[in-house]
Order: C-alpha cells, then structure tokens, then sequence
C-alpha cells in the first residue's frame, strides 16, 4: 500500500493523456476524490480499485501492494 501522501506516479503513467474528470467519469467516482486517490491521500475501496483497474487497464490488486 501506498504511504498517505505519496503521489501515485504509476497511476498518472496509466491515465496518460486523460483527464482526471474523464477518469473519475468512467470509473463512477468524483474527480476529487480520484485527484485525492492520485495524490496518495487516499485508498481506494475494493471496489473503487476494481473500476479503476478496468478503466485504465491495470491489475487492482497493485493498489494493496507495499
């Protein structure tokens, strides 16, 4: 899991060139809570994690990789 704080680089390297809001759109979510879930300030829910997954084509499962 990701230190609280830490960006997420590998996951803007997923979203390329999307938008945060496009990202948060297709996935379900606000685009503020997906920037805080970018940011590291957040977790994602398994299910959130999921989406996310689908949406920019990566395993969910990194999210809960240290």
């Amino acid at each position: 899991m990701a230190e609280f704080g830490k960006t997420r680089l590998w996951l803007i390297k997923y979203r390329g060139n999307s938008t945060q809001q496009q990202v948060a759109n297709k996935a379900g979510i606000s685009r503020s809570y997906y920037a805080e879930i970018e940011s590291g300030n957040k977790n994602p829910g398994v299910k959130t994690a999921k989406r996310l997954g689908n949406v920019l084509m990566f395993d969910w499962t990194i999210f809960y990789k240290s």
